[in-house]
């Protein structure tokens, strides 16, 4: 008990704990102080235990710490009976009790730290078979079991990848080279606000600019969302899917069924059922235990050499005499009741065989079936993801071929109708081109002219002086617009001028009454 004590003592004033006990002081702790303790080193195991006992029900204290030891997998010293003892034991602060249980904890720390992760996400919610009949929770079950599933797969490739190791000396290039990368960033960060400073309204723009990054954050999620909601969608269109399919087969099945054909078909069904399970089955799981013995036999016994192969091959040969020789005795005796039985044997095996063949071709038949069903639920599934759409069928498909027909010809039309545009565009560009060569001939035959007549430049100087009188006529009626806007603005401040006047006159009146009267005061009180 004292080595257990001091273990417990030593690792209690190590890291994490810090608890700077001797023995003295740690045999001296009072239950309540104990159990803290005892909470603390289970907090550091599982962070979900930090919790201030004095704040905590004894009850739930207890009922918390066994099942997280449950979880550990702690196992109290003594047999089934003694649990109650250990509760109590554990409920009170007992040291006999609590003692072994820190001596358990501490040596194993790191592993319980695990071990506590784990159980988080491996303990499986056991859901009730009765509610499991719902397809919704059976998928969402199936779901959980395959995320706990790949869960295990990631934590062991983690662990592998733990143990693997990676070099030092490349993590910390690894680090260095971040870091360059991270002052090369921060200097350009700087860089950038010096340049950003200059710019009016800088402030402004960054935070547009932050607003901007936010709203694509959140249009990222909201793509997220969306594509879970399709995906949900598509799942939802599918469970759809195969319950109509159900349906229609079921509508099919009873649509001309009556009360006599559905028991006919029930009764071939309980048939073929009952044959299978008591006869064909029974024969198949024979026959493979058969195999799997000869199999097994033919396993445990040693290698044969070329010696023991001949000396089977001797015996098969032997016996194959003595079949031969029994055959010709039964046949020269020749008795008529065993050759009528042989008959019947024969014929019964025949049918037998036959009835055998033609379930297997039922089964066969039944699975090909399945199987086609699932492929024309995935090709119609498919193309509805493609392209949206309902795979047609019968009248459908047939209204959709003549819908098509007659876009066909409207198509057909339109596209005549456009190719009757492209030559009549290419008549006219062929038309200006030959208008514009013919102008440039006759410009060039005027040139000509002009310089034979001794007037070059006359043509040129005349569309420019017909040019500069156009621009002067537009020069002159925008100042005659302007004369005209001015004037009406001098009337409109004349008026606005004269209206003030006569609305000030009455108050310049009654100004000049109050300076008289202010005037005559001042002057009575100095004379």
């Amino acid at each position: 008990m004292s080595d257990q004590i001091k273990f417990i003592v030593d690792n209690l004033n190590k890291e994490p704990f810090r608890k700077n006990y001797n023995l003295i002081t740690f045999d001296s702790l009072e239950p309540m102080q104990l159990l803290q303790v005892l909470n603390d080193v289970l907090a550091e195991i599982d962070p979900k235990q930090v919790v201030d006992i004095r704040e905590e029900m004894p009850e739930q204290t207890a009922k918390r710490m066994l099942s997280l030891l449950g979880i550990l997998k702690y196992k109290p010293p003594g047999n089934a009976a003694d649990m109650s003892t250990f509760r109590q034991g554990l409920v009170i602060g007992s040291k006999p009790v609590i003692y072994p249980v820190l001596h358990w904890l501490l040596q194993r720390t790191n592993e319980l730290k695990k071990r506590a992760y784990l159980a988080r996400f491996l303990i499986k919610l056991e859901v009730p078979s009765e509610f499991l009949q719902d397809e919704t929770v059976a998928d969402t079950n199936k779901q959980y079991e395959d995320l706990m599933e790949a869960f295990k797969t990631l934590h062991k490739e983690c662990e592998q990848l733990k143990i693997s190791g990676f070099s030092t000396a490349e993590i910390r290039r690894d680090i260095s080279a971040m870091e360059e990368e991270k002052d090369q960033l921060i200097k350009r960060v700087e860089r950038l606000k010096k340049r950003v400073e200059t710019v009016q309204n800088h402030q402004r723009m960054l935070k547009i600019a932050r607003q901007l990054r936010v709203e694509k954050e959140r249009e990222e999620f909201l793509a997220q969302q969306k594509q879970e909601q399709k995906n949900q969608l598509f799942h939802a269109v599918q469970r759809l899917q195969r319950i109509q399919n159900q349906l229609k087969s079921m509508r099919h099945a009873a649509a001309d069924a009556t009360p006599e054909s559905l028991m006919k078909r029930l009764e071939e069904e309980i048939k073929f059922n009952s044959y299978m399970v008591t006869e064909k089955f029974p024969k198949e799981l024979e026959n493979k235990k058969k195999e799997l013995h000869f199999l097994q036999k033919v396993g445990s016994e040693p290698a044969m050499g070329h010696s023991d192969l001949l000396e089977l091959e001797s015996k098969i040969n032997e016996i194959n005499t003595q079949i031969n020789q029994l055959i010709e005795k039964k046949m020269m005796r020749n008795e008529p009741i065993e050759g009528k039985l042989s008959l019947y044997r024969q014929q019964a095996s025949i049918i037998s065989r036959k009835k055998e063949a033609k379930a297997e071709e039922l089964q066969e038949a039944k699975e090909k079936l399945a199987n086609l069903e699932r492929e024309v639920s995935v090709k119609t599934s498919q193309t509805r993801e493609y392209d949206g759409t309902e795979v047609l069928k019968g009248d459908e498909f047939k209204r959709y071929v003549s819908k098509l027909r007659s876009k066909s010809t409207v198509f057909k039309k339109k596209h005549q109708i456009i190719a009757e545009f492209k030559a009549e565009f290419g008549l006219l560009q062929r038309t200006e081109e030959l208008l514009k060569q013919r102008h440039e001939n006759i410009q060039h035959q005027l040139q000509t002219i002009e310089e034979k007549r001794g007037i070059s430049g006359y043509s040129y100087t005349q569309e420019e002086l017909e040019r500069v009188s156009a621009l002067k006529s537009e020069v002159d009626e925008m100042k005659g617009r302007t004369l005209d806007d001015m004037s009406e603005m001098v009337k409109k401040l004349n008026s606005l001028v004269s209206e003030k006047k006569s609305a000030l006159a009455p108050i310049i009146k009654e100004l000049r009454q109050l300076r008289q009267k202010c005037q005559g005061t001042i002057y009575q009180k100095y004379c």
